[in-house]
């Protein structure tokens, strides 16, 4: 059955200029992997083709609880990408594809993108699930040499190889989505219609009807049986086990993690988070390492992002902000145990945790970084800590987060927000400013996606973003991971290059389990 009928819609479209039409449709034979490759299935082979950008957007809750809702879309109506200029002050390049029509011009990245948002007005719904239809994509962590006086690594895009081409950002603007409601055992088919004030009722009646069939369109697409053989790479065959390369040596790190410390004991910061890019050559498809790392690293925030040419793809353990009508929130995750091998030993590494000085003294400071962020953009008197440092379990390890909340000023909107707590101190250090300035000092080339958001924000102005870390990103048959360490006072060189490359491990595993499975495949 279609919602709502057509009377409704079109008492429904006096009230705003997106108006949802939807069907519900039993998800008992579906899982959300198989939705999105049917979905996706016979994508454009064209490089800028908006049928060859998607999403996939799901969540484990708290570490271990699958969360009610998986959203996922195709076929954006409008791509925004973004690309800084070579210093990073000034205007940049903005490049705006809409019905495969792609123009360039000068200008802002928040200004543009709030401007092609605030031109929706959409009707709310109350049975939907919170996000029906907006924006999804990634901000890279580069961006902020736009906001702050952070330069430029000083090799800029030269050692990023082929990530160089990458925008530092990319928005996908979508009207129609999938939702899995893990709750109900439903999937929610969304068509937002657009429609204006100087729409006849006959445009009004056709517009609909239009949704009814790309409603009806999509439901055969999830009834058709899956091609599976549409997921073989283009790639060369090769190795299971990946070969890794990194843009430091080991010794090249730990140097950086001395002058790190040298900085720490002149006073200039507290902390500093030092990372490594790591890349090796893949033989399968992007979507197949997503498959296995959902698997292997199950998160609170798991996605999967085709944007043309690229992938961005990861499972992050940490929202960096969200923001729900005027309610902020802000949840940083520091300090690290991992699992225990029972019940027992788990409690014990959770007490070990919550016991350690060291660990609770760097998450106090990012707590505090957190809430001068969230200051910032909230009303006076409202920003307060309801949860401080308590232990939340994920597959392999278990972290200390805490919660920072507070309500928005009546006079700034999402983007401040974002712009207010970007990039999160937890993959800076502190104080956040000159730390991001010795990363561009000690760091070779830009960080690219990683440390930035992987975000989507609704037409209501609703926001819901993580950090980009444990990310992979996929381009000429590559896949990069980068990795860093929280350097302070007495961190021992070694043992920071060593975490990262332990955080590098979940994702090289991912890739080693989709390559050894490809391998399997071809001997059948």
């Amino acid at each position: 059955m279609i919602c709502p009928v057509q009377k409704e819609f079109l008492q429904l479209s006096r009230q705003g200029n997106a108006v949802p039409v939807w069907t519900s449709v039993p998800a008992d034979l579906l899982t959300p992997v198989s939705a999105y490759l049917k979905l996706t299935q016979g994508r454009a082979a064209a490089r800028r083709s908006a049928q060859n950008f998607s999403f996939l957007l799901e969540s484990v809750e708290g570490g271990e609880t699958i969360a009610r809702y998986t959203y996922m879309g195709a076929d954006p109506f409008l791509i925004l990408r973004y690309w800084l200029p070579a210093a990073g002050r000034g205007s940049g390049t903005v490049e705006i594809v809409e019905k495969e029509r792609a123009r360039r011009l000068r200008g802002n990245l928040m200004s543009t993108a709030r401007e092609l948002l605030s031109y929706f007005r959409p009707v709310r719904v109350a049975e939907l699930p919170p996000f029906t239809a907006g924006a999804v994509g990634y901000l890279g962590y580069d961006l902020v040499s736009q906001m702050e006086p952070v330069p430029l690594p000083a090799s800029g895009g030269r050692k990023m190889g082929p990530l160089r081409r990458m925008p530092d950002a990319t928005l996908t603007f979508y009207s129609t989505l999938l939702v899995f409601d893990h709750v109900k055992h439903q999937i929610i088919i969304i068509r937002n219609v657009r429609c204006s004030e100087a729409m006849s009722q006959k445009s009004l009646r056709t517009a609909y009807t239009q949704a009814e069939r790309e409603i009806h369109r999509i439901e055969r697409k999830l009834q058709a049986p899956l091609a599976l053989e549409a997921q073989t790479s283009s790639a060369r065959s090769g190795r299971s086990a990946p070969s890794v390369q990194s843009n430091f040596t080991k010794e090249q790190f730990k140097e950086r993690v001395r002058r790190a410390k040298e900085h720490i004991r002149a006073g200039d910061i507290f902390q500093v988070v030092l990372s490594q890019r790591l890349e090796t050559r893949i033989t399968v498809e992007p979507f197949e390492i997503y498959r296995a790392l959902r698997r292997v690293n199950p998160s609170p925030y798991l996605f999967f992002l085709r944007l043309g040419e690229e992938y961005v793809l990861g499972s992050s353990p940490e929202m960096l902000v969200k923001v729900t009508g005027e309610e902020v929130e802000y949840r940083p995750i520091a300090g690290t145990r991992p699992r225990g091998k029972d019940p027992v030993e788990d409690k014990e590494m959770e007490r070990e945790l919550l016991a350690d000085e060291k660990e609770r003294a760097e998450h106090v400071m990012l707590v505090d970084l957190g809430r001068n962020d969230v200051g910032r953009v909230c009303r006076f008197g409202t920003v307060h800590v309801p949860n401080l440092m308590f232990v939340e379990r994920y597959s392999h390890v278990m972290h200390l987060v805490s919660s920072v909340r507070g309500k928005l000023r009546p006079d700034l909107d999402a983007w401040d927000t974002l712009w207010a707590c970007f990039p999160a101190g937890t993959v800076t250090g502190a104080p956040k400013v000159r730390a991001m300035q010795i990363i561009s000092e000690l760091e070779p080339a830009r960080r690219g996606v990683y440390a930035g958001a992987v975000l989507y924000l609704d037409f209501s102005g609703n926001l819901n973003s993580c950090i980009t870390i444990r990310t992979v990103v996929v381009a000429d048959h590559k896949a990069y991971i980068q990795v860093g360490a929280g350097i302070v006072a007495d961190s021992v060189p070694e043992r920071e290059y060593e975490e990262t490359l332990n955080k590098g491990k979940a994702m090289l595993k991912a890739i080693e389990i989709a390559q050894e499975g490809s391998r399997r495949s071809r001997r059948k």
